[in-house]
């Protein structure tokens, strides 16, 4: 086998592999106090093999060619569209991660490890793997390396229990997830002879029997749990309000990419001969986390908990586009995970810039009472981005909701529309909330003044992706949805 092709297609992985492995070793070397110096290295690294992306993402890769390791990856444009939007987040989590670590809130005298950076990158690494993921077996190993990386990253304040006890949530549950996950793959290795996403397509085809369509169940069943959809959402909502803010915020938007797109090249290249078989299930997941997610957020009072319910609600958003099943619903899908990740990294980051006088975070709707008084800044970029979470026109957000229920309703599915769009309204509720507690409210106390530059770099870019002027990207993002979404539709046989 000639591997040269291969290494050219992987390259940006290799980058990523290779640093990590260096980076691992300097932590080991240089100690806790060289971890700026890492996660510099890191969100280096990672913007190199964005950058190795390009031509591939402008161009468009798709056909024979985009087979590397014997068929175990596929490097087309879907991938390349899901590890750009992959990149860009871990990039974030690392930009905003030092200033959290070095305040009172990290539950140590040493400030940020520097192993941080080092599982970002591995767990981008694993991540790259799944989008590209052509055979079960590349499949899995890309899920585990990005899970066990994620597992510590929730548990890396050692001495907050609540970060301990989000961990070991995460870690139990994802064991589960992953052991349903191995049994549905083990069925359709049984009932297909393979482990190849063509040869277990093929093996589908016509009639299929009930041990079959278990397999389905159960892979997607394993699927929903990475993606945190109802009714496999029980881990998010702890692991959110527990692991530390940067860690959530990474977790509320990479991670997120990933497994969606995961599930989304399961469903149509795998499963795509037996729409039948999967299309209703994921309808139901749709509608439930976008109905449980709404109704789950409304009694909270706990900020990262609440955007935990959010981001339930929001994955049954991105579902109804892959439920739709064509390239339009596709697309959707694409769009609305670009728009999604700049809403979730915006409203982390303007978490992570409250403190009180003392230090602490601020984490409930208590400590934001009349924010617009104390940090008016802060709070109307917290506007931007709930009403935006809202749907609210004219914000970009608003666009997200549109190209989704656009698809849904051109592919004849009304019905199911039409309850979504009903659902959708709850959700205003507790968006409104924190626009009513910073606006209207009397301020709760003070909230210090002083906030790291790539702060307030990530905190405007994001607020000016998110205004109506992101309307401007919206030609150019929806070409490259569409030749993404297209990719997903071609099987090579």
């Amino acid at each position: 086998m000639d591997f040269v092709p291969s290494f050219a297609l992987t390259l940006p992985e290799l980058v990523l592999t290779g640093t990590g492995l260096v980076l691992l070793l300097l932590a080991a070397w240089g100690g806790d106090k060289a971890a700026r110096k890492i996660a510099i290295a890191a969100a280096t690294a990672l913007f190199v093999a964005g950058v190795l992306l390009v031509p591939g993402l402008h161009f468009g890769t798709d056909g024979p060619a985009t087979l590397a390791f014997g068929g175990l990856l596929k490097v087309d444009s879907f991938a390349l569209f899901a590890k750009a939007l992959i990149y860009l987040a871990a990039i974030a989590a690392l930009m905003v991660a030092p200033a959290f670590f070095a305040g009172p809130t990290a539950g140590t005298e040493r400030g940020m490890r520097a192993e941080y950076p080092v599982l970002v990158l591995f767990a981008a690494v694993g991540m790259s793997i799944m989008v590209s993921a052509n055979d079960f077996m590349s499949l899995y190993l890309g899920l585990e390396l990005n899970s066990l990386s994620a597992y510590v990253l929730a548990a890396i304040l050692r001495r907050d229990t609540r970060s301990g006890e989000a961990g070991l949530k995460y870690f139990v549950l994802g064991a589960l997830a992953s052991g349903i996950l191995l049994y549905g793959m083990s069925l359709l290795y049984g009932f297909t002879g393979g482990t190849a996403f063509d040869a277990v397509r093929a093996g589908l085809s016509g009639t299929m029997g009930t041990g079959a369509l278990l397999g389905v169940i159960f892979v997607l069943s394993g699927l929903a749990f990475k993606i945190s959809a109802v009714p496999f959402h029980m881990w998010t909502p702890d692991v959110y309000e527990g692991a530390p803010t940067p860690v959530t915020a990474f977790f509320a938007t990479a991670p997120k990419v990933a497994a969606v797109a995961l599930t989304a090249r399961v469903v149509f290249e795998v499963f795509g001969g037996q729409v039948q078989a999967w299309q209703q299930i994921v309808m139901f997941m749709a509608l439930a986390s976008i109905i449980f997610g709404a109704l789950g957020a409304i009694g909270q009072e706990n900020l990262k908990r609440l955007l935990a319910y959010s981001s339930i609600n929001n994955i049954g958003f991105i579902l109804l586009g892959l439920a739709v099943a064509n390239v339009d619903g596709a697309s959707a899908m694409l769009v609305y995970l670009f728009i999604y990740v700049a809403m979730s990294i915006g409203s982390f980051v303007a978490l992570l810039m409250l403190r009180g006088e003392d230090g602490e975070l601020f984490e409930t709707f208590a400590d934001i009472r009349g924010l617009s008084v104390t940090r008016p800044a802060i709070a109307w970029a917290l506007l931007i981005f709930m009403f935006s979470l809202a749907g609210i026109p004219p914000l970009l957000g608003f666009y997200s909701k549109f190209v989704v229920f656009q698809a849904t309703i051109e592919a004849g599915l009304v019905a199911f529309g039409a309850i979504a769009i009903a659902a959708s309204v709850i959700g205003a509720f507790y968006y409104i909330k924190f626009v009513k507690v910073m606006f209207f409210d009397e301020p709760a106390g003070v909230v210090t003044g002083k906030s790291e530059t790539g702060h307030w770099v990530l905190l405007g870019l994001t607020a000016l992706i998110i205004s109506p002027l992101g309307y401007l990207l919206t030609p150019s993002l929806t070409d490259l949805a569409d030749k993404a979404a297209r990719s997903l539709f071609i099987v090579l046989v």
